[in-house]
């Protein structure tokens, strides 16, 4: 949580197009494994809440590997 606010701070601050990125792929970890992780177990979703929250951080992972090529 605490990259995730760094990270939108910094945006804010340099309006530099990567650090959106950034702040976009961290969010995306962020999201995918605490909220929805959390929730899916809570549903015991199974094999669904597991891949959906893995998808969701690989693509936290691909847009983070796009804001450091870009930058």
């Amino acid at each position: 949580m605490v990259l995730v606010y760094l990270a939108i701070k910094a945006f804010k601050k340099t309006k530099y197009p990567p650090m959106a990125l950034l702040a976009i792929g961290f969010s995306l970890i962020v999201i995918g494994d605490t909220i929805i992780g959390d929730y899916m177990e809570f549903l015991e979703q199974g094999i669904f809440g597991e891949v959906l929250t893995e998808t969701i951080e690989i693509l936290g992972f691909v847009v983070l590997i796009l804001a450091v090529k870009r930058s």
